[in-house]
């Protein structure tokens, strides 16, 4: 336990950034829910919850790529998984 005058160290600070990041997980995934219960059991839009969900991975990735720690691998994987959910949507979209 800290106390007043007690300086932070890095186990510290990696212990919040882990908290920080399961909190964002569960936060994402719960509207990512939210929105797919609006849409398929009650007939809603739920077009601002998905922009909720989209613009949180856009801030990340910016500040990510801002302070230049984004990976080749990483590119790779981003774009599969753009054109994995391009063509899912369009599936739905044809199917309906």
């Amino acid at each position: 336990m800290m106390r007043n005058g007690d300086t932070r160290d890095e186990r510290t600070v990696s212990v919040e950034n882990s908290s920080y990041r399961w909190g964002y997980i569960v936060l994402a995934y719960g509207i990512l829910a939210s929105a797919a219960y609006r849409g398929l059991l009650r007939h809603e839009s739920s077009w601002d919850l998905f922009a909720l969900v989209i613009a949180s991975g856009v801030v990340t990735t910016l500040y990510q790529a801002r302070l230049r720690v984004l990976s080749r691998r990483w590119a790779v994987a981003a774009v599969a998984a753009i054109a994995l959910a391009a063509l899912l949507a369009a599936g739905i979209g044809l199917t309906r």
